[in-house]
């Protein structure tokens, strides 16, 4: 069994930075890509960041310039530091992991999420 387990979520003015982690843990074998989502009230959940585990990083256009995925293959964490952040950028963060290599099928995992809040 994989565990997503998110941190880092907060409440913030707009033009703060807030740093999101996410580890997970469990008898991984590999992760070929980690990614973080969102999903605002009302609205649909949407890709915010993607990385894989070489490093290639595809970011939602509303975020280029603003927002940087990383990640720690050997502790199977990523991050995403958010700068200059915007009251358009509150939702619920989630972590993703698909296709996760484990002594199971390959499967899809996700975080239970972490709240921002952008407002003055």
């Amino acid at each position: 069994q994989v565990q997503l387990v998110e941190s880092g979520g907060g409440s913030v003015q707009p033009g703060g930075s807030l740093r999101l982690s996410c580890a997970a843990s469990g008898t991984i074998f590999g992760i070929p890509a980690m990614g973080w989502y969102r999903q605002a009230p009302g609205k649909e959940r949407e890709l915010v960041a993607h990385i894989t585990s070489s490093g290639i990083t595809n970011y939602a256009d509303s975020v280029k310039g603003r927002f940087t995925i990383s990640r720690d293959n050997a502790k199977n964490t990523v991050y995403l530091q958010m700068n200059s952040l915007k009251p358009e950028d509150t939702a619920v963060y989630y972590c993703h992991a698909p296709r996760v290599r484990t002594i199971s099928p390959v499967k899809d995992y996700w975080g239970k999420g972490t709240l921002v809040t952008v407002s003055s």
